[in-house]
């Protein structure tokens, strides 16, 4: 069962193209890092070796796709917020307006990996989608809204 957020807002919208856009390009800055160092953590583990010719090179991709799984589900889990969310005041949540649980995360995930896959068709559909939802967002479950700037919460 997902836990609700501590705060909820008199106006929630659904977010912009660009605002998702735009925390998706500071989000996607923040992964290449990781990867980065988590590439040198593994080679360093190989004994400094190049991992592409290495027998070992499907457990490097699986490796980076779990560590990279489990930096977005952290956030998504923990206040509906990637660091380039909260820069941009987006927060993903469920259609009732709970938190991701496990399994959403891990569907949010693969598809979104899709949708990168097919020339970004996924998340262009949310032009199409009346409520600007991509392909992960309608498999998932889950809304990507824009939270207030000088939010009055309620209680």
């Amino acid at each position: 069962m997902s836990r609700a957020f501590k705060e909820t807002y008199s106006d929630i919208k659904i977010a912009s193209p660009l605002k998702r856009l735009g925390a998706f390009i500071y989000d996607l800055m923040l992964v290449a890092a990781l990867l980065m160092v988590s590439t040198g953590v593994l080679m360093t583990i190989n004994g400094g070796e190049a991992l592409d010719t290495s027998p070992y090179f499907a457990v490097y991709q699986s490796a980076l796709f779990i560590i990279v799984y489990l930096f977005l589900s952290f956030f998504w889990m923990r206040n509906g917020q990637t660091l380039g969310m909260l820069a941009w005041r987006l927060r993903v949540q469920t259609s009732e307006g709970y938190r991701l649980n496990f399994m959403q995360c891990l569907i949010r995930y693969i598809v979104g990996i899709i949708s990168l896959s097919a020339c970004f068709v996924g998340f262009l559909w949310m032009f199409i989608n009346k409520q600007k939802m991509t392909w992960h967002d309608l498999a998932s479950g889950t809304h990507v809204v824009e939270l207030p700037k000088n939010a009055k919460i309620l209680e």
